[in-house]
């Protein structure tokens, strides 16, 4: 019966169709809703690859409309979870008529927290500078109005302010039931919205600190579900990674140390020395950062727990500081019912040094596995416990982090018996084989489906691999990069975005490009990763409709820029990992340890996947053309290259520079016959 009903509600005379000019009705969005209802029936799990313009938002929302079910959407980002909440969720809600209830639920750091806002208005050495006081005057005006008290509804601060840090609450600081403004929280309120609502949308980021509070036994963030649906499910693994793993900061240390001593001061003065307190933490945090200062020079400034290469001195000034919150937490453990400022800050002491302890603790975490023997060699069965621990050093900060090397056996039991999943991506096989995610998440049992994109790639767009290019490890390969991309945007009026591997690339191809378009008077807007936000950059580069924007790792996906606004896409190198990543060097030692080959197993499926992500900036409608250009020759000259190309969409190919330039002559059309809709329906 239903299946009938989701053709119907499909067809070109349907209900979508006549509340949506632009809809056009595609047999894979058909097929996709269908397995996706079947999947809900079952309890069973869907992984989903579903290509560019399939319309996998409907495919998944219909089904979640008509079931009756209680539905959690995850998204990849923030950006997109705000999409689907204002744009996408009421546009179908309207067309089909369903009184379906919606909330939108993300993590605490993202709602103003009335006390925290108190606090600060009410202290005038907290503020910084005049922008601040000028935000705060914001904020305030927006908390009394809000109803959501959401931070990406007030646009006179920007999201990543340095205020917002002081004006929301932590699940360490928060003072729950305590609060004096437990009415107006506003994550309270979004909770229970959440709770009541039929279909909640939440981000990958809140999803997995959801699952790691319930391996510490706190089951009340997320509401308990029949479907999940993950989009943007690629982004799994690391996102899992990061939230299953643990860091301690120094800026965290040094805001305990500050927190400490003015809580203490403000309500317990008699009871101790609080500024001694303060100042013996904040000591012994500098102290840790001074001893980690060998690891600034080591590549990527960062080392391993077995290559910190001042161990002893580094183990000796961890001890110290421990000593140190131990003293501190009996301290604040003593006044902590005195008022819930002193709770506060004696959870958060509580919290790092269990953390920092933890972290202390030789081999606690199978960091055996970064040295692997015949000996200790990890199975299969116990490689889920193990974990890697390293530092990291800058200028500013040094951070202490662990983290797990499978999240295998974590994410997969979290799903419950009556429970059905859905993960869909356009970019989660290599070549149709789902292996290389199925073995991250653990989701052995899944059903996997590929729906191709409806595009038109051999006609729409062409794959340029230049010849006589150097290998990516040679000096002058980013000068030949640059000369061999020049000619392609002398002969393109529309806009080119350049993927790097590397930030360092970023910068030089940047300038060299700044040089030649001063040499030659190209008239181009350039623009390049960190010079602003990824939002504003992307914002002048869709408006600039000609600019060049060199970026790397963020704007390899997530970016959708159809119509003449981008038509050429320039990707420098293949996109393996980077080897001094303290993760995937223990994964791919744990892989080796296990008979393995890490660079078959590990290493080609995830730059696949990667290399199909930056692919897929280029074409996003029928009506969209372009050039993707692979600088790196090994994607044709290598046994593993063929893997990747493969993986791509089937666009042309072509190694003649001629016939690229042809084509881009063929293609170019005024910008006005190009302007398109790209939505997802």
């Amino acid at each position: 019966m239903l299946l009938q009903e989701l053709s119907d509600i499909f067809a070109a005379d349907g209900p979508i169709a006549k509340a949506m000019p632009d809809y056009r009705p595609r047999q894979a969005q058909l097929e996709l809703a269908q397995a996706i209802e079947e999947t809900l029936r079952d309890h069973s799990t869907l992984i989903a690859e579903a290509g560019t313009g399939t319309g996998k938002t409907w495919a998944y929302l219909v089904p979640a409309f008509l079931s009756g079910s209680k539905v959690l959407v995850s998204t990849g980002t923030r950006t997109l979870q705000d999409q689907l909440f204002r744009r996408d969720l009421p546009r179908l809600r309207k067309a089909l008529a369903l009184p379906i209830s919606v909330a939108l639920l993300k993590g605490r750091g993202n709602y103003v927290c009335p006390y925290h806002l108190e606090r600060l208005s009410g202290d005038d050495r907290a503020l910084k500078s005049r922008a601040e006081i000028s935000q705060l005057r914001h904020i305030q005006i927006f908390a009394q109005q809000s109803k959501t008290g959401d931070k990406s509804d007030l646009a006179q601060v920007p999201e990543d302010a340095d205020i917002w840090n002081r004006v929301t609450s932590t699940r360490e600081n928060c003072l729950g039931q305590e609060c004096p403004h437990v009415r107006d929280c506003f994550v309270l309120k979004a909770r229970r919205q959440a709770q009541e609502a039929d279909l909640v949308v939440v981000n990958h980021a809140l999803f997995m600190a959801d699952l790691a509070l319930r391996e510490e036994g706190i089951t009340d963030l997320l509401p308990t579900v029949e479907l999940v649906v993950f989009d943007e499910a690629h982004q799994l693994p690391d996102i899992a990674t990061r939230f299953l793993g643990s860091s301690v900061s120094s800026h965290q240390l040094l805001d305990l140390a500050r927190t400490a001593e003015a809580a203490g001061l403000a309500y317990a003065r008699e009871s101790t020395n609080w500024s001694e307190v303060g100042k013996k933490i904040e000591h012994a945090a500098r102290e840790l950062r001074l001893t980690a200062a060998p690891i600034d020079k080591l590549p990527g400034r960062k080392a391993t727990f077995q290559a910190i290469p001042n161990a002893a001195e580094f183990d000796a000034a961890l001890s110290a500081l421990l000593d140190v919150l131990d003293t501190s937490s009996a301290l604040l453990g003593i006044v902590s019912e005195k008022h819930p400022d002193l709770a506060a800050v004696s959870k958060t002491c509580l919290d790092i040094r269990a953390k920092l302890y933890q972290w202390s603790q030789p081999d606690r975490q199978g960091n055996n596995a970064l040295k692997p023997t015949k000996e200790n060699a990890p199975s299969a069965d116990n490689d889920a416990s193990a974990a890697v621990r390293w530092v990291e050093h800058s200028l500013h900060h040094m951070r202490l982090h662990s983290a797990p090397l499978s999240v295998a056996q974590i994410f997969s039991r979290y799903r419950g018996k009556d429970q059905a999943w859905v993960l869909t991506s356009a970019t989660l096989s290599v070549h149709g084989d789902f292996g290389h995610f199925l073995r991250q998440l653990g989701l052995w049992d899944a059903r996997t489906e590929t729906w191709s994109s409806p595009f038109d790639y051999a006609g729409q767009g062409v794959l340029y691999v230049p010849k006589n290019m150097p290998l990516p490890s040679e000096r002058n390969f980013n000068e030949k990069f640059v000369g061999t991309l020049l000619p392609l945007i002398r002969v393109s009026s529309g806009g080119v975005l350049v993927l790097c591997t590397t930030l360092r690339a970023v910068d030089r191809i940047a300038e060299l490009l700044q040089e030649h378009f001063e040499d030659e008077d190209i008239d181009r807007v350039l623009l390049r990763q960190g010079e602003s936000s990824r939002g504003a950059l992307l914002e002048r580069f869709r408006a600039s409709k000609n600019a060049v924007l060199v970026g790397s790792a963020s704007f390899w996906e997530g970016i959708d820029v159809p119509g003449d606004a981008l038509t050429l896409v320039a990707i420098d190198k293949l996109p393996f990992a980077p080897p001094d990543d303290p993760v995937l060097e223990a994964r791919l030692n744990l892989c080796r340890n296990q008979g393995g080959n890490p660079f078959m197993e590990y290493q080609v499926p995830e730059a696949a996947i990667a290399l199909k992500q930056g692919a897929g900036r280029l074409i996003r409608s029928e009506r969209d053309w372009g050039v993707l250009m692979v600088a790196d020759m090994r994607i044709v000259e290598k046994p593993y290259g063929k893997l990747l190309w493969r993986g791509l969409p089937p666009f042309a190919r072509t190694r003649e520079p001629e016939q690229i330039l042809a084509f881009i002559k063929r293609k170019q059309v005024p910008q006005d016959l190009c302007n398109t809709d790209a939505s997802d329906g």
